[in-house]
């Protein structure tokens, strides 16, 4: 054990301060702590930090935070390492949790919020977001919307994003005169 111990030691600095590290035990540190990361971050679900809700920012910091500790040598790097898979473990508990019920998850994701109905928008949801209209028009510009009209719904989602469900187009009216002295035709284009 002893031998191991003064491996590591000479590997990755460890057993000292993070003063005593060295550029190629700081280097080695970072390459294992990298893909020890990604490792433990594939024990995790497929979703983490693609279209992240508060909870998955959360582990984020958490995880970065963790990392780079281990990296520098200002927390013990195997601990560190160990304290980081745990942490995406329970966080993986907590997303399992929240798929079984409902209830769970909207307590620690939140809940989508309805901000504008039928080409109308809610105001009061708009404050609750913390959001300005302007911060609306933003994102409804970014789907492409120009008018409130082409709006059916959209909602403030738990990830931050605005989703947008357009409105029906509203049919074209094409009046066709046959020939004179006939009933004009009436053709609703969609």
């Amino acid at each position: 054990m002893d031998g191991i111990e003064r491996v590591l030691a000479w590997t990755f600095g460890t057993g000292g301060g993070s003063m005593h590290i060295d550029v190629p035990q700081m280097a080695l540190r970072a390459a294992v702590v990298y893909l020890a990361t990604i490792l433990i971050v594939r024990m995790g679900k497929k979703r983490f930090m693609s279209q992240a809700s508060a909870f998955d920012v959360v582990l984020g910091v958490m995880l970065g935070s963790l990392a780079s500790r281990a990296i520098a040598g200002t927390a013990p790097f195997l601990p560190t390492l160990a304290a980081s898979a745990v942490l995406v473990g329970v966080h993986w508990l907590g997303t399992a949790a929240a798929v079984r019920w409902h209830g769970f998850g909207t307590a620690i994701k939140g809940g989508p919020r309805l901000l504008v109905r039928d080409g109308r928008i809610d105001h009061g949801a708009l404050g609750a977001a913390h959001m300005s209209e302007h911060d609306l028009w933003e994102d409804l510009r970014g789907e492409g919307i120009a008018d409130l009209g082409e709006v059916a719904e959209a909602r403030l989602e738990r990830n931050g994003k605005v989703s947008v469900i357009r409105a029906g187009a509203a049919p074209r009216i094409v009046e066709v005169a046959v020939a004179a002295g006939v009933q004009t035709v009436r053709i609703e284009l969609r």
